[in-house]
């Protein structure tokens, strides 16, 4: 698999080459982070390429946006607690200073980070943190992403 997706996350999602997608929501997809250093960090890309900003959207389709991130949220939340007894909350963040696409970060918190870090935003992490080996998504993680699709799954039957 090469890396060519990552030039396009949107793009990529909509053609079904974007290999983190774990579902399509009602307005984007949900995908499992490049990097796993809070294990569980995921993101909601909105299914609209032009869309940069949260009002890019008319007002239907931000509620349908803030709705998807509600339930990607959801279960990441259901599947942290079931896999680690350190989960404390997560946090969710419309930012789109780096990339100018509209997302949102759905990050899984945990009793067991750095003191000093527990309590603060996630960007405060040392920057090696994003492209650490270590960190990356691989085949590691493969039980986490089926919780969270097998949460997003549930989260939609029951809707």
């Amino acid at each position: 698999m090469t890396d060519d997706w990552r030039a396009d996350r949107i793009g990529s999602a909509l053609r079904g080459e974007n290999p983190t997608v774990l579902r399509r929501l009602e307005a984007g997809f949900s995908v499992i982070g490049d990097v796993q250093f809070l294990p569980g960090y995921c993101v909601l890309l909105a299914d609209d390429p032009e869309a940069e900003r949260l009002t890019d959207l008319s007002r239907s389709r931000r509620l349908a946006f803030l709705s998807s991130l509600d339930q990607l949220g959801e279960a990441v939340e259901r599947a942290s607690q079931k896999s680690d007894s350190g989960f404390r909350r997560v946090n969710l963040e419309i930012l789109g200073n780096t990339d100018a696409i509209l997302h949102a970060h759905v990050w899984p918190r945990f009793e067991w980070e750095p003191p000093h870090l527990v309590g603060k935003p996630v960007w405060l992490y040392p920057a090696e943190n994003w492209s650490d080996e270590q960190f990356a998504l691989g085949p590691q993680h493969e039980g986490l992403r089926s919780a969270i699709a097998g949460e997003l799954d549930a989260l939609q039957r029951d809707r």
